[in-house]
C-alpha cells in the first residue's frame, strides 16, 4: 500500500491508493453504478462525474420492472385476439353446422295459393247443362289420368258467390295443403286444397279437396272504456262534428286547420256528413289524448242509407284549441 503526499491539496484529506481487488475490480467493469462516490466540497456537492448510489438502482429496476411488464402485455393481447376472433367464427357458425331451415322452405305459397284459389272457382261451381265445359276447365289443375269431374256426379247445380284464400299450409318443399273461404248464397265453405309443386314450379292439384267447418265466430273481451272523461267528451263532440264534415268533403285547406301539422286526405265527397254520434274519452293527459268518434255517413249513390262508423283519432291542444294529429279505425274493442 502506497502513500501520496498530500501537499499542495490544502485542507483536503491525503488519499489512500490501494491495488483494487480483483473481484472488486470485475464488478467495478460489469457495472459503473457501483463506483463510490467521489469526493464532496464544504457543502456536500459532488467535485465531478455522477452519483451512483443505491437510489439511482432502484429507479433502474423501476424502469426495468416497467418496460418488461410493457411488454407482457404486448405479448398477452398479440395472442388473444386472434384467438379470440377464431373462437367467436366457430361459435357464430365456423365450428358448428348452420341450422337447417324448414322442410318448408322452397314452396311456392303465393303461386300455389292464387293456382288454388283459380281451381275453386271451377270446382265450386258446376251445373249438369254444362258439364262439358266444366271438365275442358278442370284439366288444367288436374293430374293425367284424373276422373274428369273430379268426384262431381254430373247431377245438380251449384254456385258460389266468391272464394278467397285462407292459407298455405306447406308441408315440405314440394307439398302444401291451401285452405278457401268460400261464399254461397246463404252459408259460408272452407275448402282444403291439396297442390304439389315441382323443382321448376309447376302445380298441380295433387288430391281431391276437403270441405272442412267454417271459422267460428270469436267472443269480445268483456270491457270497454271504464273511465271515461266525460266533460272532454262533451267540449270535443261540436269540434269533431265540424271536422268530419270537412273529412268527408276532403277540403285540404279547411282540414288543415283542423290538423296539427299532418296531412288529411278525406273522404272527396264519397259520403255525406250526417252526425258525429258518440265520443268515448278516456281519462289521461291534458295535452294528448286518444279518442273514438262513432260516425253516420250517407255513402254516395246509397239512396239516403246510413253507416255508422268508428274512428280511432289522436288530439292534442295546442293553447286552448283541440287538433287530429291521426285519424283511422279503431281497434279497441266495444270502444264505441
Amino acid at each position: 500500500m502506497a502513500r501520496r503526499s498530500a501537499a499542495g491539496r490544502g485542507r483536503d484529506t491525503a488519499v489512500v491508493e490501494e491495488t483494487a481487488a480483483p473481484g472488486r475490480a470485475l464488478a467495478s467493469s460489469v457495472d459503473p453504478s457501483w463506483d463510490l462516490p467521489e469526493p464532496t466540497g464544504p457543502r456536500g456537492r459532488a467535485r465531478g462525474g455522477r452519483w451512483g448510489g443505491s437510489g439511482g438502482r432502484w429507479w433502474v429496476w423501476v424502469g426495468r420492472a416497467v418496460l418488461w411488464a410493457l411488454i407482457i402485455v404486448i405479448l398477452v393481447n398479440g395472442v388473444r385476439a386472434p384467438f379470440e376472433r377464431f373462437t367467436a367464427d366457430e361459435s357464430s357458425g365456423g365450428g358448428t353446422s348452420p341450422a337447417k331451415p324448414p322442410k318448408s322452405a322452397g314452396f311456392p305459397s303465393s303461386a300455389a295459393g292464387a293456382f288454388a284459389l283459380q281451381f275453386a272457382n271451377v270446382y265450386l261451381n258446376f251445373d249438369q247443362k254444362n258439364a262439358p265445359a266444366r271438365e275442358a276447365q278442370l284439366r288444367t289443375f288436374l293430374p293425367d289420368g284424373a276422373d274428369a269431374q273430379f268426384g262431381w256426379n254430373g247431377v245438380g247445380k251449384m254456385q258460389v258467390q266468391s272464394v278467397q284464400v285462407a292459407g298455405v299450409d306447406a308441408r315440405d318443399a314440394n307439398n302444401a295443403t291451401v285452405t278457401l273461404l268460400a261464399r254461397t248464397a246463404d252459408r259460408w265453405l272452407r275448402l282444403a286444397v291439396p297442390v304439389y309443386a315441382d323443382k321448376s314450379g309447376s302445380l298441380v292439384v295433387s288430391a281431391r279437396p276437403a270441405l272442412l267447418p267454417p271459422p267460428t265466430k270469436a267472443q269480445l273481451p268483456q270491457g270497454g272504456v271504464d273511465d271515461r272523461d266525460t266533460a272532454l267528451e262533451n267540449e270535443l263532440k261540436p269540434f269533431l262534428g265540424t271536422f268530419f264534415q270537412e273529412y268527408a268533403t276532403g277540403n285540404q285547406e279547411a282540414l288543415s286547420r283542423f290538423s296539427d301539422g299532418t296531412t288529411i286526405a278525406g273522404l272527396a265527397n264519397s259520403v255525406t256528413f250526417v252526425q258525429v254520434k258518440d265520443v268515448v274519452a278516456p281519462k289521461g293527459p291534458d295535452g294528448e289524448r286518444t279518442v273514438t268518434a262513432t260516425v253516420v255517413w250517407q255513402p254516395a249513390g246509397g239512396g239516403g242509407g246510413e253507416l255508422e262508423q268508428a274512428y280511432q283519432l289522436t288530439m292534442v291542444k295546442k293553447g286552448t284549441t283541440w287538433l287530429v294529429r291521426d285519424i283511422r279505425g279503431t281497434t279497441e274493442p266495444n270502444a264505441s
